[in-house]
């Protein structure tokens, strides 16, 4: 392998979307100007799914399923705890206190994690385990980015069913085909609806905050909903119900996640003053109203959302409904490639061909292979659950895990890296971790309803990122057990040097103390060395940026001969041509015409080689190594410049 991470921290960051033309424009207003623009697109990238919550997150609160009865005190009670859970899980745990970790500014599990194992490295047994429960959290995000647009765009379309029965068969057949068209446009990139992010979901919170307010005009009495006795006499008083159904008032604030994930996008100050000025408000209006109306017709818990609103405006709020929730889809899958994008950066993940769809935008990419296994699992859970209400079974479990790994983590980085006294510490995340322990308790309960979906699928993609890691791992130590030492291998050769031809080769290398096997076969079948070498390692570290007096470590070894080492962060992309000529000042001379790059190419082969893998997994690691993209692509090397010499390895 040509990728080298120095750091076996995790960092890459999950984050919930593009950045976009606007933001762009907007770092360069006024500060005021910035924020502003900032917070009106944090609306749409940040605030798209938990801002469709109140589809289906108080229907399923309140549904005779649980076996609550629907009187006054108990929808002041469900309500009420939906209130609370907002407040504390949303406003205090991720905008006062998690907001304030993050990584060179960026945010998101895993660059929380990266924080959390930096500061336990003295700990290697700790810092093992912080890895593993944050890939799997990682791994939890992957069933999210299946369930979001799979429950959104759903519960947008059932509001058809509201107007007309006869709407109902053609439900989930109309789901699918926006989902299908939703997926097909992502290879033409998401700048121009980009742009509309932010508007369209600033109308869509004025619009169910102004029908929120509506009916709470209707039923005033809604509002001691406010007083927190309502919540504890909600989810205490019915015996196991009170319990199960905390896993449908956690609905409300799915994606919550996103607030932390996009803190490098747009920065605190703007997700904040979103969320405080427009989407707390609006949210919690219409979560009152809904409430206000089943006070007065208990017979709307069918669908309070579209049920609040009157007649002639409810086929406008089905369009604008499905907007915002195609604007949360987008989000989570843009998430999704850059997850994927920093997974493999680290070494998670196998090379896979990422196109950059904006020249203006680096955060706008598109991947393939990803894009449309998604929606073969996205359209077969629509099809497969039928209902947003089937699929919200499915859906608490996936985002819970990932909340609960968040705030444990938190803990390490406040005892460990922010050097907190361990009793402030603890009181400080205890707490959440006691909220988010019982809300993921009440979702496992659903685990054969259809929690076992994401459960399966965040299992599957943790085998695939911790394979492919020790898969990688296995691979260096069988390359560098063959490898002699670099230094002492050059010493040697030019002792008696073989015939020099002009030229300069480039040998990428995993490490840059050792020979690279391109260069041992390159000799061995061509007998001849270069007139300059260049032996090139690309290493990955777990922060977002590299500075610029940190990306180039470049150093004259013997007769023409150089060691570079190139280091990025997660968040960017390597570029192996640019690395080379910002050597320049350092004595490095190059014509690219005069260029070639020697790549090694290995042919794994499961092997019986004691410390490795089970066999299996060893089957697992050879398959994705043999579909892995190109080393050319991935480096941005010119393809036309590239020698590929092979080896077979055993593992």
């Amino acid at each position: 392998m040509q990728i080298e991470s120095r750091s076996t921290n995790l960092g890459f960051m999950q984050t919930a979307a593009d950045t976009s033309l606007a933001m762009s424009r907007a770092a360069k207003c006024p500060p005021r100007a910035a924020t502003a623009s900032l917070a009106l697109l944090a609306l749409g990238v940040v605030y798209g799914d938990i801002g469709t919550s109140p589809l289906y997150a108080a229907k399923e609160t309140f549904s005779p399923e649980h076996g609550i009865p629907l009187t006054t005190a108990n929808i002041l009670g469900g309500v009420s705890a939906i209130f609370w859970a907002l407040t504390i899980v949303v406003s205090l745990k991720y905008v006062v206190l998690v907001l304030r970790a993050g990584n060179r500014g960026e945010g998101g599990i895993m660059a929380l994690l990266a924080l959390a194992t930096a500061s336990v490295r003295d700990r290697p047994r700790l810092q093992a385990a912080l890895l593993a429960i944050g890939v799997f959290g990682a791994s939890l995000f992957y069933g999210d980015a299946v369930l979001t647009p799979a429950i959104s765009v759903l519960s947008a379309i059932e509001g058809l069913e509201v107007g007309t029965a006869a709407f109902k068969p053609y439900v989930v057949p109309l789901a699918t085909g926006i989902l299908i068209a939703l997926f097909a446009i992502q290879r033409f990139g998401t700048g121009v609806v980009g742009l509309a992010f932010g508007p369209v979901c600033a109308l869509w919170f004025v619009a169910i905050g102004a029908v929120g307010a509506w009916n709470i005009a209707q039923a005033p009495g809604v509002l001691r909903a406010l007083d927190p006795t309502y919540a504890l006499h909600f989810v205490t008083a019915h015996g196991a119900a009170s319990f199960l159904v905390l896993g449908s008032v956690l609905l409300a604030f799915t994606g919550a996640e996103a607030l932390y994930a996009d803190m490098g996008h747009f920065g605190k100050r703007a997700i904040r003053i979103a969320w405080f000025g427009v989407a707390a408000p609006a949210l919690l209006l219409n979560y009152f109203g809904q409430g206000a109306l089943l006070i007065g017709r208990p017979d709307a818990v069918t669908n309070p959302f579209y049920l609040a609103y009157p007649a002639w405006a409810l086929y406008p709020m089905i369009v604008l409904a499905t907007a915002a929730t195609v604007i949360a889809s987008q989000a989570t899958i843009s998430g999704a490639y850059s997850m994927t994008q920093q997974a493999i950066k680290l070494g998670y993940l196998p090379r896979m061909t990422i196109r950059h769809t904006s020249e203006r935008t680096i955060g706008q990419i598109y991947v393939p292979a990803i894009n449309w296994l998604l929606l073969i699992v996205v359209a077969a859970a629509v099809i497969g659950f039928g209902s947003s209400s089937r699929l919200a079974s499915a859906y608490g479990v996936a985002v819970m895990g990932t909340m609960f790994v968040t705030t444990l983590l938190t803990f390490f980085v406040l005892r460990y890296d922010w050097h907190y006294p361990l009793l402030l510490a603890a009181l400080a995340t205890a707490f959440f971790m006691f909220v988010d322990a019982t809300f993921f308790a009440a979702a496992l309960h659903k685990v054969m309803d259809g929690g076992w979906f994401p459960l399966a699928l965040g299992a599957c993609v943790f085998v695939i990122m911790r394979t492919w890691r020790r898969g990688r791992d296995l691979l260096r130590e069988r390359l560098l057990g063959g490898s002699p030492p670099l230094d002492a291998f050059l010493k040697s050769l030019l002792l008696y040097p073989p015939q020099r031809v002009e030229g300069t080769a480039i040998f990428l290398t995993s490490s840059p103390y050792a020979t690279p096997n391109a260069l041992l076969h390159s000799l061995k079948h061509y007998k001849v060395l270069h007139e300059q070498n260049v032996f090139m390692t690309v290493e990955f570290h777990d922060v977002p940026w590299m500075r610029a007096d940190e990306r180039i470590a470049c150093e004259l070894l013997a007769d023409n001969c150089w060691r570079i080492a190139a280091r990025y962060g997660f968040m960017e992309s390597p570029d192996a041509a640019l690395a080379l000529e910002r050597c320049a000042p350092d004595g490095l001379q190059l014509d690219p015409m005069q260029v070639t790059y020697f790549l090694s190419r290995e042919k794994i082969v499961p092997g019986t080689t004691p410390g490795g893998m089970a066999r299996w997994r060893d089957h697992l690691f050879a398959a994705m190594a043999r579909n892995a993209g190109t080393i050319s692509d991935f480096f941005n090397i010119p393809t036309n410049r590239v020698v590929e010499l092979g080896t077979r390895i055993e593992i």
